[in-house]
């Protein structure tokens, strides 16, 4: 599995940073506590030129069997160790949604008013306001010798790749692999109300090979066409 190691982090929020627009590659920022311990998550909330340009699906249209285990769950970080465990994230073989709902953020829309960023502001205000759980998946990191540059913690740790991590252009087929793909829920518990996040690249491949690697270029297979790919005998 080439994003090591790749979990989910359950926590609340604690504070909030929008992106800032002068930011080479605009995240929004996130500081999420689980388990007395500080991390901060980061969202792609704009485009850069291609291989960057964002794909994005963010509200209630999806379905995951992992809804009724991810409450179960103790805060924290809990690491997924290999690809068949219940918990992992596949965009292409999950069915967690239809691929082909996913809009297209151009390289030309600002960092801080564009449509993504106004749909994560919104859900991460209210799930703050109203203490929601967040589920954050992809790979930690951590860096003992200094803190978080956005919200000052000590360590410096946090989740990061949460977004589909397959099918990659040349310069980032290192971060291949199946079951390993990033996302955030949130669980509006009150309510019983889900949320999800899921952002990919317009450059990613939605066919890929038993290791996430590209098996027909994306100009043949792409989240407008991958079901219909599938289903189309090769």
């Amino acid at each position: 599995m080439a994003i090591n190691p790749y979990g989910v982090l359950k926590g609340k929020i604690m504070n909030i940073r929008p992106a800032d627009t002068d930011d080479k590659t605009p995240h929004y920022e996130v500081h999420i506590k689980g388990n007395n311990e500080d991390y901060r998550i980061a969202i792609n909330i704009a485009s850069r030129e291609w291989p960057s340009e964002v794909l994005y699906l963010v509200g209630e249209d999806f379905h995951s069997e992992q809804l009724d285990m991810l409450p179960t769950l103790s805060e924290g970080f809990k690491r997924i160790h290999d690809r068949h465990d219940e918990l992992a994230i596949d965009y292409i073989r999950g069915g967690l949604f239809a691929p082909s709902k996913m809009i297209d953020l151009p390289a030309s829309a600002a960092g801080a008013n564009n449509e993504l960023n106004e749909k994560v502001n919104k859900y991460f205000l209210e799930a703050k306001e109203k203490g929601a759980m967040v589920y954050a998946f992809g790979e930690k990191y951590e860096h003992e010798k200094r803190g978080d540059e956005y919200f000052g913690f000590s360590p410096n740790r946090g989740i990061h790749d949460l977004h589909m991590n397959q099918g990659n252009h040349t310069e980032y087929q290192k971060d291949d692999g199946i079951w390993q793909d990033g996302a955030v829920l949130i669980h509006f518990e009150a309510e019983n109300r889900w949320v999800g996040m899921f952002i990919a690249f317009q450059s990613q491949s939605w066919s890929t090979d038993d290791r996430g690697r590209v098996e027909r270029p994306v100009n043949r297979c792409n989240h407008k066409t991958v079901r219909e790919y599938i289903a189309t005998p090769h």
